[in-house]
């Protein structure tokens, strides 16, 4: 699925577990592995890195290893592009969005205009372990039989225990508020109508793809769909989000609040955006 795994790494604290994070994924997929540093190249930090290599990862063989300098967020994008990286690795803050070294539009240009798929890491560890629990966002939109599909093979890949699609009702005050007019069980059967046809909607998209091993649950929410992927994530104590490339959202999904910033701003759990 992800035939190159990249790490964009910066000389924090949690440098090391986040390379065994990214070594974890390579063999998972049994791709390459790629890390990439922007900044100076100095002997100091190459010496310390070269360690961190020879004791996580001497049995993978040659990790590469990129010494850029430039501007950050164009200087990863770049690179990922010409090494043809399918699966960018970042680390990310759960309340403060990303690492200080991608703070801010850096973190945001790096995400969005990514060539290929992201995953954030709010806590990686030397002794590393799956994703278990993952959510899916659900929600109609042009990009959403892909990030299914994706989603579902990344949950196969990782054997994970649980699957949860969250698909949000669009427009559900405005239905609701027409339904109103009528009785009380016109809205109720209103209400079980849209549930119904949401479900139906991913129920269809599953139809046509491979869920072996999988247990998955299609939950319907009436709610925003970023803050209602935010908060049941933590209802289920998720550990991955699975969303798609905003890029893929048409004209008139734009017009509605779909912004990646408000999940950005407070990781629930770590976040795979499928590209």
């Amino acid at each position: 699925m992800y035939q190159k795994v990249a790490l964009a790494i910066a000389f924090s604290p949690r440098m090391e577990a986040l390379i065994a994070e990214a070594r974890r994924l390579k063999g998972l997929f049994q791709g390459e592995l790629v890390l990439i540093h922007v900044g100076v190249k100095t002997p100091e930090l190459e010496a310390k890195l070269d360690e961190i290599l020879n004791r996580l990862c001497a049995d993978l063989g040659k990790v590469k290893v990129l010494w850029k300098e430039g501007k950050p967020a164009k200087t990863i994008l770049k690179t990922c592009e010409e090494e043809g990286v399918d699966l960018l690795v970042l680390g990310a803050l759960k309340k403060e969005g990303l690492l200080t070294y991608y703070l801010g539009s850096v973190a945001r240009k790096v995400i969005r205009k990514s060539p290929c798929s992201v995953l954030t890491l709010i806590d990686p560890k030397i002794e590393t372990t799956r994703f278990s629990k993952v959510v899916i966002n659900g929600t109609q939109l042009e990009v959403t039989p892909k990030v299914i599909e994706r989603g579902l093979k990344f949950c196969q890949a990782e054997s994970a225990s649980q699957v949860h699609i969250l698909n949000e009702i669009k427009l559900y005050g405005l239905q609701m508020a027409t339904a109103g007019e009528g009785s009380e069980d016109e809205v109720s059967l209103t209400r079980r109508k849209l549930v119904q046809q949401e479900i139906k909607y991913v129920q269809e998209i599953l139809d046509g793809l491979d869920q072996t091993g999988l247990k998955i649950n299609i939950k319907v929410t009436a709610g925003k769909w970023a803050v209602e992927l935010v908060r049941y994530c933590e209802s289920i104590e998720a550990d991955l989000l699975i969303l798609g490339d905003e890029n893929g959202y048409s004209f008139i999904d734009r017009l509605f609040p779909h912004d990646l910033e408000e999940i950005l701003e407070e990781l629930p759990c770590n976040l795979l955006i499928v590209k």
